[in-house]
């Protein structure tokens, strides 16, 4: 098949390769909102009509489940019963509100990731330049029941509020983090799954709209219970164009050079697979040419377009291959690469932890098992099914499954994982010294690499 055949299938494809997004970082951030951030409104019948709005909304989830889902046996689950069992409780909701909840709780019978519906208010209105939503500046995860904060944006909110990562929030306004992520508890979804939820819900609840504030109460370095009250900004990074139903997304860019004695090592960071990283990597690859490693940082990203992951191997392998399988109910496609122009032959380094997901577990996987890199951190969320997103009745989105993955060697990533060669974890005592324990290990794997023959 022609090369640029397979690179095209792979983005049409694998376009919502993607599992726990600043969609959901926008559901619960703009709830107050709601009424003003409804996609396709124009499209949407009168409230009067709504109630069947609703009931078509469940039909087409449901049947397109029963149809479309890559295994037809659906892992054992009694889809049927399902719809006997949620059909009557989505008769009678009241709200729209309401009925996404319900549907995500019938879709997480299933325990597989990247089945999910995407509330209108958390999307980006087709005549809007740009999503209104705003956040603090932080990242976090959830460390023995507390939230960690791992990473605080420059010039940020919470930076020019001395927050600093190793600082546990305990309180986001009025609401205890306990509280935030209990909705989940009774989920029937994966505790891999559920973790990815509940960290963007505490996440969420720190966004909203810019220039609102939001209380935080936290433990210091000491631990000693602080507030502030941070304002909202605009998000930062560039804006992703619209690629179908899979919504605009704000895509941070970030490379530095990490000294090594008299060379340097490259990092490079996005934080989800979009057409605007295409270009910054290959400029970034090509003038880290010369240093003595190259390191990947995935950390915390979602996935995204599948093809952007074959496109950085060709630029870091020297031989053709593929970084796996995606197996649909009658078919199946490889993820294909090949060698560029301008490659990299150094030592690589990927960090991944238990919030990268679908095409970082795809990229990851992949390199590991073709032996071209080191995968530092710790396990990954175990999210990897090739999706569509389709836009419901309600003016929702839903995502769904239509494949399963598999590696090079045929392992299956959902509910396992990427298992990483050297495993570091998120030290709190690290992080409020200043230090990045996965970003050092990973550098260490680089310089003992140093002077070997690069990998194929």
């Amino acid at each position: 098949m022609n090369k640029r055949l397979v690179l095209t299938a792979s983005l049409a494809l694998v376009a919502a390769f993607f599992f726990g997004a600043a969609w959901a970082h926008a559901w619960q951030g703009t709830q107050t909102q709601a009424a003003q951030k409804q996609v396709g409104a124009g499209d949407v019948p009168p409230a009067e009509n709504r109630g069947d709005l609703r009931q078509q909304t469940f039909e087409i989830v449901w049947r397109t489940v029963k149809e479309k889902h890559f295994d037809p046996a659906m892992g054992g689950v009694d889809w049927d019963r399902a719809h006997e069992t949620y059909a009557p409780r989505v008769a009678a909701v009241k709200s729209d509100r309401e009925l996404y909840p319900l549907l995500q709780e019938m879709l997480g019978l299933l325990r597989q990731s990247h089945f999910n519906i995407i509330p209108p208010e958390s999307l980006t209105p087709d005549d809007q330049n740009e999503p209104s939503g705003g956040g603090v500046g932080i990242d976090l995860r959830l460390v023995g029941g507390a939230a960690m904060i791992t990473r605080v944006e420059p010039d940020s909110s919470a930076s020019r509020a001395g927050l600093r990562p190793g600082f546990l929030i305990k309180q986001v306004g009025d609401r205890p983090v306990e509280e935030i992520i209990a909705a989940f508890a009774k989920s029937a979804e994966r505790a891999e799954i559920k973790n990815i939820h509940m960290t963007r819900s505490v996440l969420a609840a720190t966004g909203g709209e810019p220039g609102a504030p939001v209380k935080i109460v936290y433990m210091d370095d000491k631990n000693r219970p602080r507030e502030t009250t941070l304002t909202r900004e605009k998000l930062k990074g560039e804006l992703s164009p619209r690629f179908g139903n899979f919504p605009p997304q704000y895509t941070e860019f970030e490379t530095k050079r990490i000294a090594n004695g008299a060379g340097y090592i490259g990092y490079i960071r996005f934080n989800i697979f979009t057409s605007p990283v295409i270009e910054k990597l290959k400029a970034a690859i090509s003038g880290f040419g010369d240093a003595d490693g190259m390191i990947f940082d995935l950390r915390g990203n979602p996935g995204g377009i599948g093809g952007i992951a074959t496109a950085i191997a060709g630029r870091i392998c020297d031989e053709q291959g593929s970084l796996g399988v995606m197996k649909m109910r009658s078919s199946e496609l490889k993820f294909a690469f090949f060698p560029q122009e301008n490659r990299y032959a150094g030592p690589v380094a990927v960090l991944i932890d238990g919030m990268s997901a679908s095409t970082s577990e795809v990229f990851s996987g992949g390199v590991q098992e073709i032996g071209r890199a080191v995968i530092v951190g710790e396990r990954s969320a175990g999210a990897a099914l090739p999706s569509y997103i389709q836009k419901l009745p309600t003016g929702a989105l839903f995502q769904f499954a239509v494949a399963d993955f598999k590696t090079p060697k045929g392992v299956l990533i959902e509910g396992r994982g990427v298992i990483p060669d050297i495993e570091a974890r998120y030290d709190r005592a690290s992080l409020l010294a200043g230090r990045d324990a996965q970003l050092e290990a990973a550098v260490k794997q680089i310089r003992k690499s140093r002077g070997k023959a690069p990998l194929k």
